[in-house]
């Protein structure tokens, strides 16, 4: 834990590699695309901040054709506040606090009414994060297990629920709750235990949207790196992506890392 910090540190420690963290936030850019918001540095230089801001696990690389695309990867940080920051202001709220209001307020919906900031739109969101245990375990507690962590519901304040979720092709993730009352988070298309899972579902979004997310787990030193892509379009809210972003921040980052490693 102590060098994964100093690698983060180190990783933090210059303004221009700052910057890019800054960039990305709002959006993944290709390497050429960032050497343009600094013209008084060589794309070599981007390029070696970039190689430092991956080794510290801040900065997620995904080819597309010809080119690197890199996303913020925040996780990192959430550890880091969790570590840090967040034990010693105990009126400082967690990462998801936003959309766990929202659940609240909402009697269990995550959001679901439509406001005149709905639009048609595109998100992609790509995560990372290490977690200290063999990825067998880690894909069990992803899918058989993932009512055991998992804290979001949409049932109805104040009924309880339980998740089932079959991870084989066609199998699905099942919030229940009452009689025959429930919803279906997602639906398995694609398995390669204990490698990579796909799915299809709503994640908390209605109406015409169309989600995927898919976990992918690399075994790294002793541990399993964890890899989150969710891409959604269609008619999406404006607050869709950032409470998603901190969402799975909170699920994979936090709630899930502490199950595995806490056990």
């Amino acid at each position: 834990m102590e060098d994964e910090l100093s690698t983060l540190f180190k990783a933090l420690g210059h303004p221009i590699r700052r910057g890019i963290l800054d960039i990305l936030k709002h959006s993944p850019k290709t390497t050429g695309e960032l050497n343009e918001y600094f013209p008084e540095v060589t794309r070599y230089a981007i390029m070696k901040h970039l190689s430092i801001l991956e080794e510290g696990n801040l900065v997620v690389v995904r080819r597309e054709g010809k080119y690197r695309r890199n996303f913020l990867n925040a996780l990192p940080l959430q550890e880091m506040n969790n570590r840090w920051v967040g034990k010693y202001m105990e009126s400082t709220a967690n990462s998801l606090l936003n959309l766990r209001s929202v659940v609240e307020q909402k009697g269990g919906d995550l959001d679901m009414t439509t406001t005149e900031q709905e639009q048609s739109k595109v998100f992609r969101i790509e995560q990372e994060v290490f977690i200290n245990g063999p990825r067998e375990q880690i894909f069990k507690a992803l899918t058989e297990q993932a009512g055991d962590w998992w804290e979001f519901r949409i049932a109805p304040k104040g009924v309880s629920s339980h998740f089932t979720f079959d991870p084989v092709p066609g199998g699905q993730f099942i919030e229940r709750w009452g009689g025959n009352e429930g919803a279906v988070w997602g639906n398995v298309y694609y398995v390669n235990a204990p490698e990579e899972i796909r799915m299809m579902g709503h994640l908390g979004m209605q109406g015409a949207v169309n989600s995927a997310y898919t976990y992918r787990l690399v075994e790294k030193d002793g541990g399993t790196l964890l890899q989150l892509s969710h891409t959604a379009s269609g008619i999406i809210q404006e607050d869709w992506e950032q409470s998603h972003t901190e969402g799975w921040k909170y699920l994979l980052g936090t709630l899930l890392k502490n199950y595995i490693e806490q056990k």
